[in-house]
């Protein structure tokens, strides 16, 4: 469905993963990679800037809780230095508030662990056309 038109509509768009649990980081670096992307990584919030200012990744899947900037620090961060950087919050806590929080600060979407690996690809992707 997607997944083949996903990596010809965007080969090897950089996605920055942060997420303190190493776990999380390389199934989520195993998906992406096998969907073309290419994939960086941070383990906390200062990380995660410096490898934005770094890299430049198109998104960025965000851990809420992290270590020494919490995702929402670091997703206000981001979108002040740049509003086009797509950024996708991931966590393990189903709180709305915070979802909420998310979505007004400028995330694209917020997705609860464990993932539902369709519905990540697709929001990925539409992401990504959307900035096309």
């Amino acid at each position: 469905m997607l997944g083949s038109d996903k990596a010809r509509c965007n080969p090897m768009q950089k996605v920055l993963v942060v997420d303190d649990d190493p776990v999380i980081v390389s199934m989520l670096k195993k998906f992406l990679e096998s969907k073309d992307y290419q994939v960086l990584t941070a383990a906390d919030g200062v990380d995660a800037l410096q490898e934005v200012n770094r890299e430049n990744p198109k998104v960025v899947l965000l851990d809420i809780d992290i270590p020494s900037k919490d995702g929402l620090e670091v997703l206000q961060e981001i979108k002040r230095r740049d509003r086009n950087t797509g950024i996708i919050m991931i966590t393990a806590m189903a709180d709305d508030a915070i979802g909420q929080s998310a979505l007004a600060a400028g995330a694209f979407d917020y997705i609860t662990k464990p993932f539902d690996w369709d519905y990540l690809e697709r929001v990925l992707w539409w992401k990504l056309r959307l900035m096309d």
